[in-house]
C-alpha cells in the first residue's frame, strides 16, 4: 500500500511540475476544462512537457509523465482536437509539437534530433567533421552506419552529401539544439556550450 502511495506521489509531483509549464499556455486548459476523468493536472502537464521536449514520441510521453496508456491517449487525443498540440509521422512514431510553434523543416529536425545517432551524426557536422570517416570517428559507429543514416537525413532534407557532408539550414538546427539541449542529452549541452562560436562561424562562412 505504501509503495502504491509512492508513486502515486512521485505521478502528482512530475505532472505539476509540467503543468507549471504548461499554464504559461495561451491555450493551457482548454482541453482539460471540459474533462472530468483522470489527473486534472494531465492536459496542462502534456503542455507544459511538449514546449520543453517538442518531437517527443507516444511512449516518452507516457513513460516520463509516468501516465497509463490509455490516459495518454485520451489526453493526447484531445490535446490535438482542441488544438493545442499537433503530431506528424515520423516512421514508426508519431511526434508531438505546440501547435503553431514549428515548421515543417523544424519539426522534421526535432523528431530527428531525438534519435541518437542522426543526432550524433548533425552534432559532428555542425562541429566542422565534413567526410563519412570523420563523422564514423567521432559518432563511433562504423562507415556504413554513417552511410546508412546520411542517406535517411538526405531524404529529409537534412544534409546534403556533395561536394561533402553537410548540415540544411545549420544555423535552426544548431539553434533547435542548444534550445531543448536539456531534453536531448550531453552532447547537446556540450554543444550548447560552444553554440556563439560556431553561430558567428556559420555567419561568416
Amino acid at each position: 500500500m505504501g509503495r502504491e502511495g509512492d508513486v502515486d506521489q512521485s505521478k502528482r509531483a512530475t505532472l505539476r511540475r509540467f503543468a507549471a509549464l504548461g499554464a504559461a499556455s495561451p491555450l493551457a486548459g482548454v482541453a482539460s476544462a471540459s474533462d472530468g476523468e483522470s489527473d486534472s493536472d494531465a492536459p496542462d502537464a502534456i503542455t507544459g512537457y511538449l514546449s520543453a521536449t517538442p518531437g517527443a514520441h507516444f511512449s516518452k510521453v507516457r513513460d516520463d509523465l509516468k501516465l497509463g496508456t490509455g490516459e495518454t491517449q485520451y489526453h493526447l487525443r484531445g490535446l490535438r482536437e482542441e488544438g493545442v498540440i499537433e503530431s506528424r509521422r515520423d516512421g514508426d512514431y508519431r511526434r508531438f509539437f505546440p501547435a503553431g510553434r514549428f515548421d515543417e523543416f523544424q519539426q522534421v529536425a526535432l523528431g530527428t534530433l531525438r534519435r541518437e545517432t542522426p543526432r550524433k551524426m548533425l552534432i559532428a557536422l555542425l562541429e566542422g567533421d565534413r567526410s563519412p570517416a570523420e563523422v564514423a570517428d567521432r559518432v563511433g559507429v562504423s562507415r556504413p552506419t554513417v552511410s546508412k543514416h546520411a542517406t535517411t537525413l538526405e531524404k529529409a532534407g537534412l544534409l546534403t552529401r556533395e561536394p561533402e557532408y553537410a548540415v540544411v539550414e545549420p544555423e535552426t538546427v544548431l539553434v533547435l539544439l542548444v534550445r531543448y539541449a536539456d531534453s536531448f542529452g550531453e552532447d547537446a549541452a556540450r554543444l550548447a556550450d560552444r553554440a556563439p562560436d560556431l553561430l558567428a562561424y556559420e555567419r561568416d562562412a
